[in-house]
């Protein structure tokens, strides 16, 4: 049974609830007449280079396409379902009408877009909310994309049309409970049998795991101890996941603990093109690009939500907008917005020609991170008390920024893999553990 076959019916919504509590129900906009939520998605502002300039048409297109769907469908109900930590499934097709999954990927009914058309359509989708971002990016840019360029015809043939369409729904199993940054150390195994493969082993963190119809589960293969990729189907006997609670960000995202107990995979469902951890490289390229948009969106939204407050929100009998350190605030993060956008939109061409490295994705992962925490931060301060409700975005992209910058390489990995690249000398294993290892 695929995701969209067993939907429920979404809950009863706050102003039923409230009748039949008899209490009135909250209308965030008469409750603070002078601010917009974000409800009411602001517009776009934070384009102050004319970046559309260096877009083709079709890549201008998809960005307004997105964005449209984004703020008419998305925007209303993201709040609710992030307090809630639920995920809203009955917007999946809307995404998938989009037709934007699969990205980069031509042919199999996938859209076969430019990097750079893909990269904005996953900040257009961040710009809004993250939550539907990482979704959405754990099942294109991971679970898609390792199909894509790891997998077989055959494999290509059977599941990318339906994950396409976002009838089949996928997820990406890498990092283990004690194994994230040293994730190539991973120890969750593969044994072969006759006909298939045994699994065994737990992950964790990994997202869209609780309802995901296809997991990509990574394993160590006992004969030639080297990673092997696997497709796994949800109710595979053997195999559970449970959702993780009480996150702090991106609480929309149903992240999940597997555990695999002598899970039967057939020969069939090994990605053939997955035979030693380097070979995740081939998707973590293309999908830290993509990781690295997500926080240009999520500052895009903030700085439209903020230049739209500062200019309605009044004290002192004067908008904020017209007081001096308000102005130099919102300069700041506009200006982040602009040099993180060139910074990942070279990247973008730096990959079209064959010529990124890792180095160069890493670095760029890391810093447009670190300055969309700088940039989110000033948006936190400008909107006040009003900064700590996710009525009004800003609160909520603060703590949904959090596991973006630690997923896909956190801060201090990413600058180790720049860093071993500018330097030609690997620093990721101190001489403690060798030394010590023994002990």
């Amino acid at each position: 049974m695929t995701v969209l076959s067993s939907l429920r019916q979404d809950e009863v919504d706050e102003n039923a609830r409230s009748s039949y509590f008899n209490l009135p129900a909250l209308d965030v906009s008469v409750a603070f007449p002078q601010a917009t939520p974000v409800s009411q998605f602001p517009p776009c502002a934070s384009d102050y280079y004319q970046f559309d300039d260096l877009l083709t048409s079709e890549e201008r297109a998809i960005r307004m396409k997105v964005r449209a769907c984004m703020e008419k469908d998305i925007a209303p109900i993201m709040t609710k379902y992030w307090e809630k930590a639920e995920f809203p499934f009955h917007v999946v097709p809307k995404f998938a009408a989009l037709h934007i999954a699969g990205g980069t990927i031509k042919g199999y009914g996938c859209p076969g877009h430019s990097i750079t058309a893909s990269a904005i359509a996953v900040a257009e989708v961040a710009r809004v909310d993250a939550s539907c971002c990482t979704f959405f990016s754990v099942h294109s840019c991971l679970a898609m994309l390792t199909i894509a360029l790891c997998g077989s015809e055959a494999q290509k043939q059977k599941y990318l049309p339906s994950m396409a369409l976002l009838n089949t729904v996928g997820c990406w199993a890498l990092t283990e409970p004690d194994y994230g940054s040293d994730a190539s150390s991973l120890r969750t195994t593969a044994t072969k049998v006759e006909g298939g493969w045994i699994l065994e082993g737990q992950k964790r963190w990994i997202g869209n795991s609780t309802f995901a119809d296809v997991l990509i589960i990574f394993a160590r293969n006992t004969t030639t101890n080297q990673i092997n990729g696997y497709i796994v189907k949800k109710n595979a006997p053997g195999l559970t996941s449970t959702k993780i609670e009480n996150k702090i960000g991106l609480r929309i995202v149903q992240n999940g603990d597997i555990l695999l107990k002598k899970v039967f995979v057939p020969d069939e469902d090994r990605l053939t093109g997955v035979n030693s951890f380097q070979d995740t490289n081939k998707v973590l390229a293309v999908s830290r690009i993509m990781v690295a948009w997500q926080p240009i969106g999520m500052s895009m939204g903030v700085y439209d939500m903020c230049h739209r407050y500062l200019k309605e929100r009044k004290q002192f009998g004067a908008p904020l907008a017209a007081f001096q350190l308000n102005q130099q605030k919102l300069v700041q993060m506009l200006g982040n917005v602009q040099a993180m956008t060139l910074v990942g939109w070279r990247l973008c061409k730096l990959y079209d020609k064959g010529n990124m490295t890792h180095g160069q994705a890493s670095l760029a992962k890391a810093w447009i991170s670190s300055k969309a925490r700088e940039t989110i931060s000033l948006g936190r301060e400008l909107l006040g008390g009003n900064g700590v409700l996710a009525d009004f975005l800003v609160a909520k992209a603060f703590c949904d920024l959090e596991p973006i910058y630690t997923y896909e390489g956190t801060y201090d990995i990413n600058t180790l893999v720049t860093g071993r690249e500018i330097t030609g000398i690997a620093s990721f294993k101190p001489a403690f553990s060798a030394q010590h290892s023994r002990l």
